[in-house]
């Protein structure tokens, strides 16, 4: 009699031991699709913003063409020699960007340089660069709309870029700033995911345990 009342408590242990196991399987699970929906929803949300920023792009250029581009040309020239000599090389200009936001604590003469950086030249390392420090001064100005414009242009055209992973993030802080706490959180998970050995996801992973502790 003993002997099958052990049987039968030892049974129920291995039961309530396999029930266990598979509900922490069943979490992980859950846990795993809920990062892959987070990356998906990212992906789609660069994707979206490409789609329209190339439709946006279509539609001035129709309107540009219909318009006087006598008027468009004379701003375009009097935009590209505010302080900006046309003869300076990329190197030239991106160090006198950095000097102008770094030691001359000039964000608009800075803000100037990066944008003509990125309308006038092509260069894989000082674009994204510009880019990204666009976004930073927008987001200083509290821009919300065009620092996040720069940032999803950064990830969108150069998305192997180092400063890539935290440009991710920026677009969760300025998700964040608009009281957009969903998407925020969606776009953090996508960076720990996808970037998990950078500083951005180290980053990602405190703004999402602030937001745990604001639930």
């Amino acid at each position: 009699m003993r002997f099958l009342l052990a049987v039968l408590i030892s049974a129920s242990f291995f039961v309530d031991a396999q029930e266990g196991d598979a509900s922490d399987i069943l979490f992980l699970k859950i846990q795993e699709l809920e990062v892959e929906l987070a990356a998906l929803r990212s992906e789609l949300e660069s994707q979206s913003y490409l789609i329209d920023k190339l439709l946006n792009e279509g539609s001035v250029q129709s309107e540009t063409l219909s318009s006087s581009e006598s008027n468009v040309m004379a701003e375009e020239s009097t935009f590209r020699f505010q302080g900006i000599n046309e003869s300076q090389s990329i190197e030239e200009v991106y160090k006198e960007a950095k000097k102008a936001l770094f030691d001359n604590n000039d964000s608009q003469a800075a803000k100037k340089s990066f944008i003509y950086l990125v309308n006038n030249f092509n260069d894989d390392e000082k674009i994204p660069l510009s880019l990204f420090w666009l976004g930073e001064i927008s987001l200083q100005e509290s821009s919300l709309i065009e620092s996040n414009d720069f940032f999803q242009t950064l990830t969108v055209v150069y998305p192997d870029h180092f400063r890539t992973p935290l440009a991710h993030k920026k677009i969760g802080d300025i998700f964040m700033m608009s009281d957009e706490t969903s998407a925020a959180k969606i776009k953090y998970q996508f960076v720990v995911q996808t970037f998990p050995d950078s500083n951005a996801s180290s980053l990602a992973l405190q703004a999402l345990q602030l937001l745990a502790n604001m639930e």
